[in-house]
């Protein structure tokens, strides 16, 4: 995957350390901004927004 896009909630503030993200029709990828070379998570394209919405559930638990 080569396109790989930051959050839009990333900026000068946090140092631009952030998640990117690569989609394609079938894969969502998620990589550590500021090492890009290391592992990255994939999941099946139908899975990625069930994850988001668990780390948001999770994030309100705290």
């Amino acid at each position: 995957m080569d396109n790989w896009r930051k959050s839009s909630y990333s900026g000068p503030d946090d140092g631009n350390n952030c998640v990117e993200i690569a989609n394609s029709p079938t894969r969502v990828a998620v990589r550590d901004s500021k090492v890009p070379a290391r592992a990255t998570l994939t999941f099946p394209a139908t899975a990625f927004a069930p994850f988001l919405e668990a780390l948001k559930e999770s994030a309100r638990e705290l």
